[in-house]
């Protein structure tokens, strides 16, 4: 059953790949795009609480799950309840859109991941995403981002 799991989950993950169409994106958006990856992998790294370094102060997010907006000092409660109670093993990104105006842009993408709870269960996850981005300095900071799960 672990297998099918596993196998289930990397099946999920190539077919995201796939089926976003190939796109050529400006340097630009490639720069924004980086800076997505850069926090995704800093938040699945041995210090994930470094990824709010990526969250500006006047962040306002909101997940599917939740009934009202979150601001940072909420993620930041978040994120320290979730990392004692697993990690995530693999994930992919992938953008869908990505639009940039000066110092503020907008990332659509999918995403795909399998976590594993500390009994070693991995359970995977897929969904869409949205990160409003300011640049500050030479960084992309997130001041807003919606989105969540969409497999159940």
């Amino acid at each position: 059953m672990k297998k099918f799991v596993w196998l289930s989950a990397i099946v999920i993950v190539l077919l995201l790949s796939f089926n976003v169409q190939a796109q050529q994106w400006s340097a630009e958006q490639q720069e924004v795009w980086a800076g997505v990856e850069t926090y995704w992998a800093i938040g699945m790294s041995e210090n994930p609480m470094d990824f709010l370094n990526y969250f500006d102060d006047s962040y306002n997010g909101w997940v599917y799950e939740s009934g009202a907006p979150h601001t940072k000092a909420d993620v930041q409660k978040s994120l320290s309840y979730w990392t004692t109670k697993g990690k995530t093993v693999l994930y992919t990104i992938t953008p869908a859109r990505i639009w940039v105006n000066g110092n503020f842009a907008y990332v659509h993408y999918y995403y795909s991941e399998v976590n594993e709870s500390t009994d070693g269960k991995p359970m995977p996850e897929s969904g869409r995403w949205t990160d409003i981005l300011m640049k500050k300095g030479n960084k992309w900071v997130m001041v807003g981002d919606h989105g969540g799960k969409t497999s159940k």
